[in-house]
């Protein structure tokens, strides 16, 4: 499949090799990693010139192999660009005097945040996105928060693809910044009720959000007050404001265990308020309403989340009370509060539905779809005091759909249909849902799309997508872009593998630690599911996954290569055990109660060890392999991917080619602007093309 003239780069082999439990270890390809890679995050210039050149090498290989698809890519992104509606704007939300909304001028790439008097009037222009992204190669906002006073607004932006994001505050009427500027933070940001100071998270020399600082107006970020700083490596802390506007939440935690402090925006010197401490497995967030919390939780057992009631003068454990009792199967993943109802966010054998109580008669009804496979969302809001719920639907075939929910008299308003410019009837799909068995029995939910004129014969090629980590769930929803990939006779799968919620808590817990194992099965299962059931044959089949995803890829490329024709891992987590020993790197204490914690734990050792994609690289054929980095990305470093393809190069028998393609100019969400992602996305469908040998013909 490889053009001869275009040589591979060969990594040289520099021995490497390191000791633990009594384990030895070899690492030939250690040297990728940069010894400054902490300095690489804030200036890429200072990369090592001999790691440069490599990346670059392999960037120029890249794209001898996968040039002749340029005529096919530009098509796709010509494709992707038509099904944009490029002046969209959302649904203005209200908020006091004020409704606020972002927008995309025609042509641009970065969002403008807006905001039109309530009861009418002209528009403002708080942000322009595209004139603040002059001049950088890579613009991404953060955060953005009006003022309570409307006079003002936090924002905040990377401008390298680090995720270390700058917070500015511009005056909305008159247009300019403040001189106010606090550097390396996470994003976000809370106002004091009297818009003098808000609140941040600092980012650590390692990349870590474990402070929370105060920034008064007026002053030098070397003034500001430390409020709290989380003491625990292993926890990461956020801020966020709370339902009713009244606290900012404090919010800390890993994947197994939280916990939340309040400070009242009325009085923002005023010290933090634990909620509840800390117990290990137990998670919990709150949301607020006059003198009571509400508590989302899976303390006492709640495996799938129960919500509770606690007095707000003394919400400790021992006072929490049942609302909505624990419901095993019936996954609580989500709640909010306005005034008089609660809403929360339910999934049960991966199909969501909005469920509303109305406080004061406890009475409930929900909110649900009757297609085979949806995607479900409440969008919150600005205001508490409101009746109103804003949420958002989707399936695979229907775009998306914005409605307004009366609470109280059940009307719902349609306020926005997602417009495809170039045309979209989404009758020509069908949207439908498999189960796969796995080895153990598991029942895998397996959601499709195809074009209505699909004929199950076995030859179609089929692109199947998975995550299967950290509890996230992937949702049934629509994708324009897609259909680039549909309309050439694609088949688009997503696999709803353990390590997700799809199926509650227990789906995810299934899937992580000792058992995430189960996650690569339970693709490999979907993948002969679908062979079964005539949608597709083996080696028709390409693979894709990002980040966490991207490591799935690897262990199935690893473990089940046989059933693909290609493999796209996206920022691929593929160095695992590496990763896991080093303390250093920015995830890795939050990540030990994910996958483990092989410096203190043998066992946990071994585990990662036998799954962990770069250290179980065989002697056998791989299908063609697409990996793709960032080099300023601090969740997947860019090294995992290069030693990767290193060792696959230098270890597979046959089979290939193996690509690294790194964006020199960016982080885990590649480049940025809505437009320029679009190159990505169609570099990785033109490979799944080339890989199941349609390319050349549907350029």
């Amino acid at each position: 499949m490889t053009d001869s003239s275009n040589q591979a780069p060969v990594a040289p082999r520099r021995p490497h090799s390191f000791t633990r439990h009594g384990i030895t270890v070899s690492d030939d390809y250690a040297w990728l990693k940069d010894a400054r890679w902490q300095e690489v995050l804030h200036d890429p210039a200072l990369l090592d010139a001999d790691i440069r050149a490599y990346l670059e090498a392999e960037n120029a290989y890249a794209e001898g192999v996968l040039g002749h698809t340029a005529p096919l890519q530009k098509t796709i992104v010509a494709e992707m660009r038509g099904r944009i509606k490029e002046d969209d704007s959302s649904v203005p939300s209200p908020d006091g005097a004020y409704a606020y909304f972002r927008k995309y001028r025609e042509g641009g790439q970065h969002e403008l945040f807006c905001r039109t008097p309530r009861n009418g009037g002209a528009e403002t222009i708080g942000l322009d996105g595209d004139a603040l992204a002059r001049g950088h190669d890579y613009f991404k906002f953060g955060g953005s928060r009006h003022s309570h006073d409307h006079r003002l607004v936090a924002w905040s932006a990377d401008t390298k693809g680090s995720e270390y994001f700058t917070i500015r505050v511009r005056d909305w009427d008159g247009g300019h910044d403040l001189d106010d500027i606090v550097e390396e933070t996470d994003g976000g940001v809370v106002w004091s009720r009297d818009c003098t100071s808000f609140f941040y998270v600092k980012l650590d020399d390692n990349h870590r959000p474990m402070q929370v600082w105060r920034h008064k107006l007026g002053t030098k970020q070397s003034d500001d007050v430390l409020v709290y700083e989380e003491q625990d490596a292993g926890w990461f802390t956020h801020v966020h404001e709370s339902t009713s506007g009244r606290f900012c939440v404090i919010a800390g935690g890993d994947h197994e265990t939280s916990e939340q402090s309040l400070i009242d925006l009325d009085h923002p010197e005023a010290p933090p308020r634990l909620v509840a401490a800390r117990e290990n497995g137990v998670q919990y967030s709150i949301a607020d309403r006059g003198e009571e919390l509400f508590i989302l939780t899976n303390a006492d057992g709640a495996i799938d989340f129960k919500i509770v009631t606690a007095p707000l003068a003394d919400p400790a454990r021992a006072n929490w009370r049942d609302l909505i009792p624990h419901r095993a199967g019936i996954y609580v993943l989500d709640h909010d509060l306005y005034a008089g109802h609660l809403v929360r966010l339910e999934r049960a054998n991966a199909l969501p539905s909005i469920v509303i109580r109305d406080l004061k008669s406890g009475d409930e009804h929900a909110i649900a779809f009757d297609e085979g496979a949806y995607s479900l969302d409440a969008m919150g809001s600005y205001e508490f005091d409101t009746t109103n719920l804003r949420f958002a639907y989707s399936s695979m075939t229907t775009p998306s759909e914005v409605y307004d929910y009366d609470m109280v008299t059940r009307a719902k308003r349609l306020r926005k249909r997602q417009e495809i410019p170039s045309g979209h009837n989404p009758a020509d799909y069908v949207t439908t849902r498999i189960m796969a068995k796995a080895d153990d029995g598991a029942e895998v939910p397996v959601s499709l799309l195809h074009r209505r004129d699909f004929k199950a014969d076995g030859t179609a090629p089929l692109l199947l997508y998975g995550y299967g980590s950290y509890g996230m769930a992937m949702p049934a929803s629509f994708s324009a872009n897609r259909l680039s990939l549909v309309d050439r006779g694609f088949v688009y799968a997503i696999a709803h593998i353990r390590g997700g919620t799809d199926k509650g808590w227990g789906w995810y817990l299934d899937g992580k630690r000792e058992k995430k194992t189960n996650s690569f099965d339970d693709f490999a299962a979907s993948a002969r599911a679908l062979i079964a059931a005539n949608y597709t044959s083996a080696k028709r089949i390409v693979g894709h996954g990002g980040s966490a995803g991207g490591m799935l890829m690897g262990a199935v490329a690893n473990r089940s290569g046989e059933l693909f024709a290609g493999i796209v891992a996206e920022v691929p987590f593929v160095d695992v055990l590496n990763t896991m020993l080093d303390d250093t790197l920015p995830l890795t204490p939050p990540e030990w109660p994910e996958w483990g914690n092989p410096i203190e734990s043998e066992k946990d050792f071994r585990t990662i060890l036998s799954y962990s994609p770069y250290d179980n690289v065989a002697a056998k054929e791989y299908p063609a392999i697409l990996a793709m980095a960032g080099l300023t990305d601090p969740r997947v470093t860019y090294w995992e991917p290069a030693k990767w393809v290193a060792r696959l190069r230098a270890t597979m028998t046959s089979g290939g080619p193996v690509i690294l393609r790194t964006n020199m100019g960016a982080g885990h969400g590649g480049a940025s602007g809505r437009f320029n992602r679009l190159d990505e996305v169609a570099i990785v469908y033109a490979f799944a093309l080339w890989a199941v040998g349609l390319a050349d013909r549907t350029a």
